[in-house]
């Protein structure tokens, strides 16, 4: 039994299941088998080479940059990875077509999940090395081989010109 916001007890959940969600909308597209979530037996982690104070730090993150109207920035008809200087922090982002909840909380505080001004503050205090010149994004996308194969190896590319020692995700 779960308790609602009113104190009533009930049998049922009263949040939504992501996992049950997505079955659904795999289930209802006709498609044959439910969505698999990705698993890696040989996780592509590695310990820092180096201690924090001396590394480059870099963010990615699921939101896209904004057009001077107000719009996704879309390349071909397609959201690619994108790099973006990160001096300073981007006024908007573009979040509409993502999903979470909007009832919950908004996007328009850039930092909470893009947090460029914590990580130049973590520069200044010396517990981290470096910021990365630029943060990276990529598309939120329900294809693991599209994020796998295309996206993900423009990001390491960028990384390794940056010379970044450590991602943070910061998915939305």
């Amino acid at each position: 039994m779960t308790t609602t916001e009113r104190g009533a007890r009930v049998a049922y959940r009263t949040y939504v299941s992501y996992i049950d969600k997505s079955r659904e909308y795999y289930a209802a597209h006709g498609y044959a088998h439910p969505y698999r979530w990705a698993q890696y037996s040989d996780v592509p982690f590695a310990r820092l080479q180096k201690p924090l104070s001396e590394s480059t730090v870099a963010f990615v993150t699921t939101s896209s940059m904004m057009r001077a109207a107000g719009s996704v920035e879309v390349t071909g008809g397609t959201k690619r990875p994108y790099a973006s200087g990160a001096a300073t922090q981007p006024e908007a982002m573009y979040t509409s077509d993502l999903s979470w909840d909007k009832q919950a909380t908004t996007t328009d505080d850039v930092g909470s999940f893009l947090p460029l001004a914590h990580l130049h503050d973590a520069v200044d205090k010396g517990s981290v090395g470096s910021a990365s010149p630029r943060f990276y994004g990529v598309p939120t996308d329900y294809s693991q081989r599209r994020t796998r194969e295309i996206d993900a190896p423009d990001v390491v590319q960028w990384c390794k010109e940056d010379g970044v020692d450590a991602v943070i995700l910061v998915p939305l």
